[in-house]
């Protein structure tokens, strides 16, 4: 409303960002740590076939030119969009990565596994998504 009280548009200039991606736009998308230093890279999407919620994010991560990665999932409140470096940013170290329960993309799906997601969310100290 405008302040006569008539609708009004809304100010292109005062707009919010946009906050909904595709997620073929994701997969590929690098993920850093805080300081931009490379982790890996996103390779698949896990998602709440209920809530429609993104649960995990599956990242490759190490190897050579796509040899010898090995893949891990991590929750997706761990990870947080950084703009500046167009890239997701996760707050882990090499050593702390190479210690978690290791999945990959074409393995058991998590959501399958109970005791699983109970233990990776603890690892990272992760709220789980069934709860948020």
């Amino acid at each position: 409303m405008t302040a006569s009280g008539q609708p009004g548009t809304a100010d292109p200039v005062h707009k919010p960002p946009r906050r909904l991606i595709a997620s073929d736009r994701v997969v590929g998308t690098e993920v850093r740590r805080p300081d931009g230093g490379r982790v890996g890279r996103i390779e698949r999407l896990m998602l709440d076939k209920v809530s429609g919620r993104v649960a995990y994010a599956v990242m490759s991560f190490g190897g050579f030119l796509g040899l010898g990665e090995d893949f891990y999932t991590l929750p997706w409140s761990v990870l947080r969009f950084e703009p500046r470096q167009d890239a997701y940013v996760v707050d882990v170290t090499e050593a702390q990565l190479r210690a978690a329960p290791a999945r990959t993309p074409e393995g058991t799906d998590p959501a399958e596994d109970g005791a699983w997601e109970d233990q990776i969310h603890r690892y990272y100290d992760a709220a789980p998504y069934w709860g948020i």
